[in-house]
Protein backbone atom coordinates (compact mmCIF):
# COMPACT_ATOMS: atom_id res chain seq x y z
CA UNK A 1 0.00 0.00 0.00
CA UNK A 2 1.37 3.71 -1.10
CA UNK A 3 1.45 6.03 1.81
CA UNK A 4 0.38 9.52 1.51
CA UNK A 5 3.13 11.87 1.55
CA UNK A 6 1.68 15.27 4.16
CA UNK A 7 1.88 18.27 1.42
CA UNK A 8 2.29 21.30 2.72
CA UNK A 9 -0.77 23.90 1.78
CA UNK A 10 -1.49 27.47 1.23
CA UNK A 11 -4.66 28.17 1.93
CA UNK A 12 -7.25 31.08 1.39
CA UNK A 13 -11.45 31.15 2.52
CA UNK A 14 -13.46 33.39 0.69
CA UNK A 15 -15.82 33.59 4.12
CA UNK A 16 -16.84 31.74 7.00
CA UNK A 17 -17.42 28.15 7.26
CA UNK A 18 -16.44 27.44 3.52
CA UNK A 19 -19.03 25.20 2.23
CA UNK A 20 -16.95 24.67 -1.16
CA UNK A 21 -13.28 23.85 -1.70
CA UNK A 22 -11.20 24.21 -4.61
CA UNK A 23 -7.78 22.19 -4.85
CA UNK A 24 -5.43 23.69 -7.34
CA UNK A 25 -2.43 21.66 -8.56
CA UNK A 26 0.83 23.20 -9.49
CA UNK A 27 2.90 23.09 -12.81
CA UNK A 28 6.86 21.31 -12.75
CA UNK A 29 9.16 23.76 -11.18
CA UNK A 30 6.45 25.98 -9.81
CA UNK A 31 4.90 25.74 -5.89
CA UNK A 32 1.14 26.26 -4.44
CA UNK A 33 1.68 30.18 -4.94
CA UNK A 34 1.27 30.18 -7.94
CA UNK A 35 -2.08 29.73 -8.73
CA UNK A 36 -2.93 31.77 -5.41
CA UNK A 37 -4.09 35.10 -7.47
CA UNK A 38 -7.00 32.90 -8.65
CA UNK A 39 -8.59 33.18 -5.29
CA UNK A 40 -9.14 36.79 -6.27
CA UNK A 41 -9.51 36.40 -10.22
CA UNK A 42 -12.46 33.70 -9.58
CA UNK A 43 -14.73 35.70 -7.83
CA UNK A 44 -17.66 33.13 -6.50
CA UNK A 45 -19.00 34.81 -3.80
CA UNK A 46 -22.33 35.15 -5.68
CA UNK A 47 -22.79 30.79 -5.18
CA UNK A 48 -20.39 30.03 -2.48
CA UNK A 49 -17.80 30.44 0.53
CA UNK A 50 -14.79 28.87 -1.05
CA UNK A 51 -11.88 27.07 1.05
CA UNK A 52 -8.95 27.26 -2.04
CA UNK A 53 -6.15 25.09 -1.49
CA UNK A 54 -2.59 25.48 -3.16
CA UNK A 55 -0.41 22.67 -2.07
CA UNK A 56 3.44 22.18 -2.70
CA UNK A 57 4.34 19.11 -4.70
CA UNK A 58 7.30 17.27 -3.07
CA UNK A 59 10.56 17.75 -4.19
CA UNK A 60 12.82 15.46 -6.19
CA UNK A 61 15.33 15.01 -9.04
CA UNK A 62 14.16 15.36 -12.82
CA UNK A 63 15.27 13.39 -15.31
CA UNK A 64 14.32 15.93 -18.40
CA UNK A 65 15.90 18.79 -16.05
CA UNK A 66 19.46 16.88 -15.91
CA UNK A 67 18.41 15.38 -12.30
CA UNK A 68 17.55 18.78 -11.35
CA UNK A 69 15.94 18.74 -7.48
CA UNK A 70 12.29 20.80 -8.12
CA UNK A 71 9.36 20.53 -7.04
CA UNK A 72 7.35 17.80 -9.18
CA UNK A 73 4.20 15.67 -8.80
CA UNK A 74 6.36 12.51 -10.85
CA UNK A 75 9.10 12.80 -12.73
CA UNK A 76 9.09 13.90 -16.74
CA UNK A 77 11.57 10.99 -18.45
CA UNK A 78 11.97 12.60 -21.48
CA UNK A 79 10.03 14.54 -24.44
CA UNK A 80 7.81 11.72 -24.70
CA UNK A 81 5.24 12.10 -22.24
CA UNK A 82 3.57 9.28 -22.94
CA UNK A 83 5.33 6.51 -23.94
CA UNK A 84 7.72 6.75 -20.90
CA UNK A 85 6.09 7.63 -17.88
CA UNK A 86 6.71 7.71 -14.28
CA UNK A 87 3.85 5.25 -12.98
CA UNK A 88 5.24 4.90 -9.53
CA UNK A 89 5.81 8.58 -9.11
CA UNK A 90 2.21 9.47 -10.63
CA UNK A 91 0.85 6.91 -7.82
CA UNK A 92 2.53 7.93 -5.09
CA UNK A 93 1.07 11.38 -5.95
CA UNK A 94 -2.48 10.72 -6.58
CA UNK A 95 -2.98 8.44 -3.32
CA UNK A 96 -1.43 12.21 -1.62
CA UNK A 97 -4.29 14.17 -3.88
CA UNK A 98 -7.26 12.05 -2.23
CA UNK A 99 -5.67 13.21 1.40
CA UNK A 100 -5.84 16.07 0.06
CA UNK A 101 -9.56 15.63 -0.90
CA UNK A 102 -10.51 13.28 2.17
CA UNK A 103 -8.89 16.02 4.60
CA UNK A 104 -11.41 18.73 2.65
CA UNK A 105 -14.32 16.30 3.68
CA UNK A 106 -13.43 15.77 7.27
CA UNK A 107 -13.71 19.55 7.38
CA UNK A 108 -17.06 19.43 6.36
CA UNK A 109 -17.10 20.01 2.46
CA UNK A 110 -18.81 17.23 1.22
CA UNK A 111 -17.44 15.49 -2.08
CA UNK A 112 -19.50 16.92 -4.51
CA UNK A 113 -19.01 20.10 -3.27
CA UNK A 114 -14.66 19.92 -4.17
CA UNK A 115 -13.35 20.68 -7.20
CA UNK A 116 -9.65 19.95 -8.48
CA UNK A 117 -8.22 21.49 -11.05
CA UNK A 118 -4.18 21.44 -12.36
CA UNK A 119 -2.13 23.12 -14.47
CA UNK A 120 0.58 20.82 -16.52
CA UNK A 121 1.80 18.60 -14.37
CA UNK A 122 -1.02 19.27 -12.00
CA UNK A 123 -3.56 18.88 -15.19
CA UNK A 124 -2.32 15.69 -14.89
CA UNK A 125 -2.36 14.49 -11.67
CA UNK A 126 -5.95 16.11 -11.58
CA UNK A 127 -7.24 14.16 -14.27
CA UNK A 128 -5.43 10.77 -12.70
CA UNK A 129 -6.54 11.16 -9.14
CA UNK A 130 -9.99 12.78 -9.80
CA UNK A 131 -11.54 10.09 -11.84
CA UNK A 132 -10.02 7.26 -9.71
CA UNK A 133 -11.68 8.81 -6.41
CA UNK A 134 -14.53 6.66 -5.25
CA UNK A 135 -17.08 9.50 -3.94
CA UNK A 136 -18.59 11.96 -6.82
CA UNK A 137 -16.52 15.44 -7.12
CA UNK A 138 -18.03 18.62 -8.16
CA UNK A 139 -15.38 19.03 -10.93
CA UNK A 140 -12.22 18.75 -12.49
CA UNK A 141 -10.42 21.34 -14.39
CA UNK A 142 -7.10 20.92 -16.52
CA UNK A 143 -5.31 23.20 -17.74
CA UNK A 144 -2.02 23.32 -20.64
CA UNK A 145 -1.86 18.94 -19.61
CA UNK A 146 -2.67 15.86 -20.67
CA UNK A 147 -4.13 13.02 -19.37
CA UNK A 148 -1.56 10.44 -18.09
CA UNK A 149 -1.79 6.58 -17.86
CA UNK A 150 -4.47 6.55 -20.17
CA UNK A 151 -4.21 3.16 -21.05
CA UNK A 152 -5.43 1.48 -17.09
CA UNK A 153 -8.13 4.35 -16.97
CA UNK A 154 -11.36 2.40 -18.04
CA UNK A 155 -10.26 -0.53 -15.66
CA UNK A 156 -9.12 2.21 -12.97
CA UNK A 157 -12.21 4.89 -13.02
CA UNK A 158 -13.95 5.00 -10.72
CA UNK A 159 -18.23 4.98 -11.31
CA UNK A 160 -18.97 7.62 -8.89
CA UNK A 161 -17.21 9.99 -11.09
CA UNK A 162 -18.40 8.23 -14.77
CA UNK A 163 -20.52 11.71 -15.29
CA UNK A 164 -18.06 14.18 -13.42
CA UNK A 165 -17.78 17.51 -15.28
CA UNK A 166 -14.59 18.19 -17.00
CA UNK A 167 -12.94 21.92 -18.11
CA UNK A 168 -10.06 21.08 -20.12
CA UNK A 169 -8.47 24.08 -21.43
CA UNK A 170 -5.20 24.32 -23.60
CA UNK A 171 -2.88 26.96 -25.45
CA UNK A 172 -2.90 26.08 -29.49
CA UNK A 173 0.71 27.40 -29.83
CA UNK A 174 2.03 25.57 -26.19
CA UNK A 175 5.55 24.31 -27.05
CA UNK A 176 5.87 22.12 -23.66
CA UNK A 177 2.61 19.86 -23.45
CA UNK A 178 1.84 19.76 -27.25
CA UNK A 179 -1.79 21.23 -28.31
CA UNK A 180 -2.41 17.85 -29.94
CA UNK A 181 -1.50 16.15 -26.79
CA UNK A 182 -4.11 18.33 -24.89
CA UNK A 183 -7.02 17.35 -27.69
CA UNK A 184 -5.88 13.56 -27.75
CA UNK A 185 -6.48 13.83 -23.95
CA UNK A 186 -9.66 15.25 -24.77
CA UNK A 187 -10.45 13.02 -27.11
CA UNK A 188 -9.65 9.46 -25.12
CA UNK A 189 -11.91 10.85 -22.15
CA UNK A 190 -15.00 11.63 -24.66
CA UNK A 191 -14.84 8.16 -26.19
CA UNK A 192 -14.89 6.94 -22.61
CA UNK A 193 -18.08 8.57 -22.36
CA UNK A 194 -17.04 11.44 -19.96
CA UNK A 195 -18.20 14.98 -20.35
CA UNK A 196 -15.54 17.57 -21.08
CA UNK A 197 -15.97 20.87 -22.15
CA UNK A 198 -12.90 21.80 -24.11
CA UNK A 199 -11.47 25.44 -24.53
CA UNK A 200 -8.44 26.59 -26.76
CA UNK A 201 -6.62 29.70 -27.27
CA UNK A 202 -4.02 31.56 -28.66
CA UNK A 203 -1.49 31.21 -26.12
CA UNK A 204 1.98 29.03 -25.36
CA UNK A 205 2.16 27.12 -22.06
CA UNK A 206 0.61 29.45 -19.69
CA UNK A 207 -3.23 31.28 -18.40
CA UNK A 208 -4.65 33.95 -20.09
CA UNK A 209 -7.94 36.44 -18.97
CA UNK A 210 -10.31 34.62 -21.46
CA UNK A 211 -9.96 31.31 -19.88
CA UNK A 212 -10.33 32.74 -16.35
CA UNK A 213 -13.31 34.04 -17.28
CA UNK A 214 -14.53 30.58 -19.05
CA UNK A 215 -13.21 29.22 -16.04
CA UNK A 216 -15.46 31.27 -13.38
CA UNK A 217 -18.41 31.02 -15.34
CA UNK A 218 -18.03 26.91 -15.30
CA UNK A 219 -17.43 26.94 -11.65
CA UNK A 220 -20.36 28.65 -10.96
CA UNK A 221 -22.16 26.32 -13.16
CA UNK A 222 -20.85 23.36 -11.49
CA UNK A 223 -20.60 24.66 -7.93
Amino acid sequence: MIRAMSLETIELETGPAPTASIIVLHGLGADGNDFVPFADEIDLSAKASVRWVFPHAPTMPVTINNGYVMRAWYDILGMELVRREDEAGLRRSMVSVHALIDRERSRGVAANRIVLAGFSQGCAMTLLAGLRYPLKLAGLVGMSGYLPLASTLAAERDAANADVPIFMAHGRFDPVVPFERGVASRDALVSLGHEVEWHEYPMQHSVCAPEIDDLRRWLLKVL
